[in-house]
């Protein structure tokens, strides 16, 4: 059987206060992950992460996604290496392009997004390796910066992207993909072969997020995802029944958890929908023999 992490999201619109209780419960659980996310106006990602990581001592944090033009490359390189140094082995640090109208509404959209991911990310990962780094590019310039304090075990820095140019610059540049919520088994293998085109490793991680409800009134948990499902449909520019969903009687849940991995994904985050959101991991978990 496939080998792969179960991991969930801390929401954007739920308190940050709440959030170190929320990590240990479910760290308890036996949960792998335990993803934040940063968007704009929300709380930081990398001040959620250090608070989800001093919370707890074991689940491993993901930031999906930090959007590259909001910081130096530099100065993201020494937030992260200072988390990855503190809790080595326990952090994953995604960027991806941000959202451009919320980019441009703080005066900081790129003039080539594409140029501006990968310099960033090619850029951060040599600096987590304590490499000097020199680049005048396109859109990031690095004078000789190096890092006093990189980490022994850099962390994974992974790309959170969605259209084709950018998954072949994830596998060229990054350690692992961040597919959003709403793509199914057979957007993932397509998103597969796309980062393959661009030069993958063969270490390099998938990471899948899904909306979840679990419930076994049908029309109650429609009910709960309707607000994501629709308002995703609507980024993707796909049906709404087309949103694919980890969702049904917990053994469904399950059934569609496995379906993502089936499909290539190294770890599925899962995106808690309607009331009760660690009870309704705590289902899946069970479900998933975990």
């Amino acid at each position: 059987m496939t080998t792969f992490r179960i991991g969930v999201m801390y929401d954007r619109d739920w308190a940050p206060e709440d959030l170190p209780g929320f990590a240990r419960e479910v760290e308890a659980l036996g949960a792998d992950d335990l993803w934040v996310v940063e968007d704009l106006g929300w709380p930081g990602g990398l001040s959620a992460a250090s608070v989800a990581l001093g919370a707890t001592e074991r689940l491993r944090v993901g930031i999906g996604i930090m959007p590259a033009p909001l910081r130096s490359p530099a100065l993201l390189a020494m937030e992260v290496a200072t988390l990855a140094r503190v809790f080595p082995g326990r952090l994953v640090a995604g960027i991806g392009h941000g959202v451009p109208e919320w980019m441009a509404s703080v005066g900081v959209a790129a003039r080539s997004p594409l140029a501006l991911l990968e310099e960033t990310i090619s850029s951060v990962r040599a600096l987590l390796r304590g490499e000097r780094v020199e680049l005048d590019g396109r859109e990031v310039r690095l004078d000789g910066i190096t890092l006093v304090h990189p980490p022994a075990e850099p962390p994974p820095v992974i790309a959170g992207v969605v259209r084709p140019r950018s998954l072949e610059l994830s596998g060229r540049v990054a350690d692992g993909t961040l597919i959003a919520e709403g793509h199914g088994p057979r957007d993932l293998e397509s998103a597969r072969a796309l980062i393959d085109k661009g030069g993958a490793a063969a270490d390099h991680a998938l990471t899948a997020f899904a909306f979840c409800c679990v419930g076994d009134d049908a029309d109650q948990v429609a009910r709960a995802l309707r607000p994501q499902v629709e308002g995703q449909s609507a980024w993707l520019g796909r049906p709404a029944e087309q949103v694919f969903t980890v969702s049904g009687s917990a053994a469904e849940a399950a059934g569609r958890v496995h379906e993502l991995a089936e499909a290539g994904a190294n770890t599925v985050v899962l995106r808690m929908a309607g009331p009760e959101p660690v009870r309704q991991l705590g289902t899946v978990l069970k479900a998933l023999g975990r």
